[in-house]
């Protein structure tokens, strides 16, 4: 059993690898399949954009395909970036222009007001049809400015209040048991292995 992950985004693939590491199944992505299109992510919502993914690549691929869409959901800021946040400030935006954009837009707002949450939606699809939806969250605070050296997107201004730190100050081995990621996608683990489609 081979499992392809939707995905280009090399951080993403290393972080997911890291918490299926031991699934008995091989683990590849968009990487792997060179003729495979760039799927346009114009969902409404991040399911909307998981589950299209998971469907395009598991019929290109003929494998099952896991995918996801991940948001920050700023509270101050209505639930934005939400399904925008990689474009948030832009069609090519970096991460660093994103997280500049959310600090502006945050710049007067008092520190109790801060208050905001990752989501990770992953859809699960085998044959071009969706088999499973799971969701995973992680309570925050937005930080004043960015703190830490690890991690990408808005880790470093995305604080745990349990730890006091943001994710890229706690480093990856603390981020990948505790992120709105690592629990969508280890229940996504024990989803295929409750299922038994990997054996």
């Amino acid at each position: 059993m081979n499992i392809v992950l939707a995905t280009r985004n090399r951080n993403k693939i290393k972080e997911i690898k890291k918490i299926l590491g031991d699934l008995k199944a091989g683990i590849s992505s968009a990487l792997d399949f060179p003729g495979l299109e760039e799927v346009e992510e114009d969902g409404a919502t991040l399911e909307e954009n998981a589950s299209k993914k998971a469907i395009i690549v598991s019929r290109f691929t003929q494998q099952l395909a896991i995918a996801d869409d991940s948001g920050l959901e700023v509270d101050a800021l209505e639930g934005s970036p939400g399904v925008y946040s990689a474009r948030f400030a832009g069609k090519d935006a970096t991460y660093d222009d994103n997280n500049k954009k959310l600090l502006r837009l945050m710049e007067y707002v008092p520190p109790k007001n801060r208050t905001a949450r990752f989501v990770c939606i992953v859809a699960i699809a085998e044959k071009g049809k969706v088999k499973k939806i799971i969701k995973g969250t992680c309570e925050g605070i937005i930080a004043f400015e960015p703190k830490g050296k690890t991690g990408f997107g808005y880790d470093p201004l995305f604080i745990i209040p349990e730890y006091s730190k943001t994710f890229a100050e706690l480093g990856p081995e603390v981020k990948n048991k505790i992120s709105h990621r690592a629990k969508a996608f280890l229940e996504t683990k024990r989803f295929l292995e409750e299922s038994l489609i990997i054996l």
